[in-house]
């Protein structure tokens, strides 16, 4: 307590506490000016401990002299939730020790007017992300804001460190030194693996000298090891499938016997069917709230509220209350389906009993049977205290290009001074001084293909070799599509009477316009409603009346088989290390035991009829069905790396006479089918797997593919977004999806034909190596299986190859109907798998499948996987 003031030993003490090892480091760090990084478990105090120095910093300082505005702490957030819910836990010490201390937030929910004061006359401490630290940047007055900054408090940098945000982050914090170079760093971080990367972050990365000191490391050990379980039934788990209906009974259930549960999905379409499946299950009347990132901020906020209030009894939610929200009343987490990597789930268990000596209690809820496994690896990794979060990345070029520009907006600037700034970055400390000039071109003139043209020159130069805005308009044009989240084009959802809206009745529109605003939808899927239509959105079901510009207008209504929108992004990517994992498990028989009794039998019945491969081979299937032959591969390498092999498989099964027809992947596996016998043709020597396989796919044929493939294009259309080539908003008006469509589709024609070169097609190519198209992990995958392929040819499906069969032809998994004829078509495909006679096969012998593709399609989730054939090639 010796660090601390009177005030604060007073209160520490009021409460039974006392100043944690780990808080004390940092207190000293901070008295000695040393940046330092904290990893710690949660419920450690990290939060605490990373303001605990500005706090009593600002204590003692009174009526401070002041160079600018007067910021002394700028505090960083990956999300908007947290950054407001650490703003209401800062409240209470705050006003209980009568400090003279002003704490406010800033994201892009807080009101314009209470933006712009911030920008002259800020609080003490300005709780914030960054985009907006990016938008404050770029204003002309950013070194008035700035000049006081003391302190910059990095939260959840492990979350923030591996993404573009992490670039946009890096290079904020390389111009903050440059205005406030005596500013100090503190990050705060759960548990990783390698905490030297996330350090990086903390100091420049500029030629060190003798003056420069190492940031410093603090690690918290211990904490009460987490008691996760996984859900089991006397139900089988479903062969397929995402929406774990069958398990809703027991989440119910167990949120009933807690006090605060938080149910975790991995989509935004997950959780509007959970929510729905759980509110048709509450007999009680329980309160179950519904939290993600495209409903409105004012619902999110009373959500978030009624949270800290104890007036709920469970949420369910996305990634949106991932990190850091510290309710003390949450005693359970549940999370249905996979977690997807051993990180994340440490990180969404933590939410329960955010406290360090109390254990954690989490359920998993797997929705398909291969998600057991997956399940079970995690929760092993979990106990093993793994972590599989990747950390290092080189810098965008897109997102530097936006950097440039706001560099700009802030006032003219020389290339070799801005080139030394960016490389004290830590994501581009090995930038190139020629790729740096390449954006700072294409920046100003748009590069070579495209500078004649005056709309994309922005820079123009100035006297002494500076650069400067080549128009003051310019910067508003930043200011409004600022950021690298590029989301798909929105449409408002607004809640209004019972009339629908005729089309084009615009004075009809305006009279409807007094609606609550539900949150916002993708274009896209507005664009399948018709007048009369119902779907599931805010946790209401709603029917669809109408169109006017960029909103949609709603009545409630009552239906039992409703539609549910799908969102971009979707679904994270199975870590390779929960996939190694399970490679693993799948091989041990003796793991076998721990599965529940139908996942068990169903590897049993797998090694009877095929074989199970070890961890080391790659299991390949060829067998007839239904008057086409499949080839079932088991990579287990994520669904975008199965998607992008499919699509290079398929061009050359083509070239072999295989006459391919489409494929379909999942997380774990891929199957493609065609016309002519597989098993036939590799056993002739007329297909060569080895050759089929080979690396040399990811050269001509990938190239090839990439010059027609409109994933490609989507890569290209969001690094043109993030490069402010292309602008998604405008004052007064927000361009519609179609017109950012065709914008970028011309100029990434146009730059392949004329300028291959181009800086920006160099950063959709280095995105699609992580992003899409995943491409470095299929490199990898190639790689990992030379020598190492077992073929098995069978006279039928698999039993391992049911669960990717059955995804074949699926729209959606809405509605009780749609339920059984899956169950329908599982139990046909089980039954032909093993031999057996399947007695539903009396009722619906080969319609299942057909009938699934005959219902009218659904909203869905666009990263599930969907058959991929030649007219959906060529469309």
């Amino acid at each position: 307590m010796d660090l601390l003031p009177p005030a604060f030993c007073d209160w520490f003490s009021a409460r039974g506490w006392s100043v944690r090892p780990h808080q004390a480091a940092l207190l000293d760090a901070a008295r000695n000016r040393r940046s330092t990084l904290l990893i710690a478990p949660t419920g450690a105090g990290k939060t605490l401990a990373g303001f605990l120095p500005s706090l009593v910093a600002l204590s003692g300082m009174g009526d401070r002299p002041r160079r600018g505005a007067g910021l002394h702490t700028l505090y960083v957030s990956p999300l908007k939730a947290l950054a407001v819910d650490i703003a209401r836990n800062l409240t209470a010490p705050i006003a209980e020790m009568c400090l003279p201390v002003t704490c406010e937030t800033r994201t892009g929910d807080t009101p314009v007017a209470k933006r712009q004061r911030q920008r002259t006359r800020p609080p003490d401490m300005l709780l914030t992300t960054p985009e907006q630290i990016a938008l404050m940047l770029s204003h002309p007055d950013a070194g008035f804001l700035f000049a006081d900054l003391d302190t910059v408090i990095l939260d959840e940098l492990h979350a923030l460190a591996p993404s573009k945000r992490g670039d946009l982050l890096a290079l904020d914090l390389a111009r903050l030194s440059a205005i406030a170079p005596a500013s100090m760093r503190i990050g705060l971080s759960a548990t990783v693996a390698r905490p030297s990367e996330l350090r990086a972050y903390l100091m420049s990365q500029s030629e060190p000298d003798h003056t420069t000191e190492l940031a410093g490391i603090v690690e918290v050990a211990g904490g009460a090891k987490p008691r996760i379980s996984i859900l089991e039934l006397d139900e089988p788990v479903p062969w397929a499938g995402h929406s774990a209906r069958y398990a809703i009974s027991e989440i119910y259930r167990a949120i009933k016997d807690h006090k605060l549960s938080l149910v975790f999905v991995n989509t935004r379409m997950q959780a509007e069917l959970v929510f729905q499946e759980l509110w048709r299950a509450n007999d009680d009347a329980l309160p179950i709230a519904l939290h993600h990132g495209s409903l409105d901020a004012t619902q999110r906020r009373k959500v978030e509220a009624a949270m800290a209030d104890g007036r709920l009894k469970a949420v369910v939610c996305t990634s949106t209350l991932d990190l850091g929200i510290d309710w003390g009343d949450v005693d359970l987490v549940v999370n249905v389906g996979a977690p997807k990597g051993a990180s994340r789930l440490i990180q969404r268990v933590g939410r329960a009993n955010h406290r360090l000596d109390e254990p954690s209690e989490a359920l998993l809820v797997p929705a398909n049977r291969f998600e057991v496994l997956e399940c079970r690896a995690a929760l092993e990794a979990a106990e093993a205290g793994a972590q599989d979060a990747v950390l290092s990345r080189t810098g965008a070029l897109d997102v530097l290009a936006q950097h440039v520009f706001g560099r700009a907006c802030h006032g003219a600037f020389h290339p070799d001074d801005l080139y030394r700034e960016v490389r004290s970055a830590q994501a581009y400390a090995t930038l190139a001084r020629r790729d740096f000039d390449r954006v700072v071109d294409f920046v100003s003139t748009g590069g070579y293909a495209l500078r004649t043209y005056e709309r994309f020159a922005r820079l123009k130069p100035a006297e002494g070799g500076q650069l400067r805005l080549a128009h003051p308009r310019l910067a508003q044009q930043y200011r409004l599509n600022c950021g690298t989240i590029v989301e798909a084009p929105m449409i408002k959802v607004r809640l209004v009477g019972g009339r629908r809206l005729k089309a084009g009745k615009a004075g009809e529109a305006k009279a409807l316009m007094g609606g609550r605003v539900l949150g916002e939808v993708e274009e896209y899927f507005v664009d399948q409603l018709a007048p009369g239509d119902t779907f599931v959105f805010a946790g209401e079901v709603l029917r669809f009346m109408g169109l006017a510009e960029t909103e949609a207008f709603v009545s409630r209504a009552s239906d039992r088989d409703p539609m549910i929108p799908s969102y971009e992004g979707g679904k994270f990517p199975l870590s390779t290390h929960l996939a190694a994992r399970v490679r693993a498990m799948l091989a041990d028989r003796a793991a076998w035991g721990a599965l529940p009794a139908p996942v068990a039998e169903w590897l049993r019945l797998q090694a009877e009829h095929s074989i199970v491969p070890s961890p080391d081979e790659v299991l390949m299937e060829t067998f007839p069905r239904s008057g086409r032959h499949f080839l079932a591969v088991y990579p287990f390498e994520g669904r975008l790396a199965h998607q992008t092999l499919g699509m290079l498989l398929t061009r050359r099964l083509e070239r072999a006479g295989a006459a391919p027809l489409g494929f379909v992947a999942t997380d774990y596996a891929l199957a493609l089918w065609g016309l002519n016998d597989l098993s036939d043709m590799i056993a002739s020597g007329r297909l060569d797997l080895a050759q089929l396989f080979d690396e040399d796919m990811l050269g001509d044929d990938l190239d090839a593919w990439l010059a027609e493939s409109n994933l490609m294009k989507r890569t290209f259309r969001n690094a043109a977004v993030i490069a402010g080539l292309i602008e998604r908003r405008h004052p007064g008006r927000v361009k519609s999806g179609r017109q950012v469509t065709m914008s970028t589709d011309l100029v990434y024609d146009v730059l392949r034909k004329h300028d291959s070169g181009h800086i920006l097609l160099q950063a959709a190519w280095a995105d699609a190596a992580t992003g899409l198209l995943d491409i470095a992990r299929l490199g990898q995958f190639l790689s990992r299986l030379k020598g190492r392929i077992r073929h098995v040819a069978l006279p039928h499906v698999s039993p391992l190859a049911v669960p990717v069969m059955l995804e074949i032809g699926v729209e959606s998994v809405a509605g009780q109907a749609t339920e059984g004829l899956l169950r329908a078509a599982a139990a046909e495909l089980a039954a032909e798998a093993t031999g057996e006679t399947c007695v539903e096969d009396q009722d619906v012998p080969e319609t299942a499948l057909a009938m699934r593709t005959a219902r009218k399609p659904r909203g869905k989730d666009r990263t599930d996987a969907r058959p991929q054939t030649r007219a959906a090639r060529r469309r």
